[in-house]
């Protein structure tokens, strides 16, 4: 079983080197590591931890916690969605070798590279009146039931239309009840102009830091410059 672990490591060095050894010790092993953020008291960072046979996600805090002034922030599931899209620069890559695509590309691939489990591509038409442009695999069910097409979603989000990238609170005004349940984490950003933002859901978090939602900002902007270039 995989799992996502969020750590905050203090500013000292050998800190992950050695939670990289109470993992090993207790039989986990790192699949891989990705900076989230770095400031003066220390940084964030995911990992992508396996257990062995039988092991239990409880191991996994306990033996990172062991080490001193480290912090578990989270540990959830990690289902990989096989698109083999991780990082930013593999998500460029694939919207600048298909440009035509690269909005589509966008809503179906970023998730992967913010470790989410969904995202989908938002249109403001007007007022009460958000369409799912694009959405990736796993994308929950936003729409109504007057067979609008695009899908019209139930209630119209209020953060729409989007100045800027944003971290997003859950809102029992638009969101589905089950979300608060998940403990869904939302980030959005808008792309190339206000109507149009691509929404990425991590259930159960763990929450988007800033630096997250600066590189989904960013990323937003180059699909829709891409976009434009290419006619989309």
């Amino acid at each position: 079983m995989s799992y996502l672990l969020r750590l905050a490591l203090p500013d000292r060095p050998g800190a992950l080197g050695a939670v990289a050894t109470a993992l090993g010790r207790s039989g986990i092993d790192i699949a891989s590591i990705a900076i989230v953020e770095r400031g003066d008291t220390g940084a964030v960072d995911d990992l992508i931890v396996m257990l062995p046979p039988g092991g239990l996600a409880d191991t996994v805090v306990t033996a990172a916690q062991s080490v001193p002034g480290v912090r578990v922030e989270s540990l959830r599931p990690f289902l990989d969605g096989g698109s083999g899209i991780q990082d930013d620069l593999q998500l460029v890559d694939a919207m600048a070798a298909r440009p035509e695509e690269a909005l589509g590309l966008l809503a179906d691939l970023v998730a992967g590279v913010f470790h989410a489990d969904w995202s989908v591509l938002l249109e403001w038409v007007g007022p009460d009146d958000v369409r799912v442009r694009e959405a990736s695999g796993g994308a929950p069910s936003l729409g109504g039931d007057d067979l609008a097409t695009p899908e019209r979603i139930r209630a119209t989000p209020p953060w729409m239309p989007l100045a800027g990238a944003a971290r997003l609170e859950r809102d029992d005004r638009w969101c589905p009840a089950r979300w608060s349940d998940l403990g869904m984490e939302l980030a959005a950003a808008p792309v190339g102009s206000p109507q149009l933002a691509v929404l990425v859901g991590r259930p159960g978090g763990p929450t988007f830091r800033a630096s997250e939602v600066d590189r989904l900002g960013h990323l937003a902007g180059i699909a829709a410059t891409v976009a434009r270039t290419a006619g989309a």
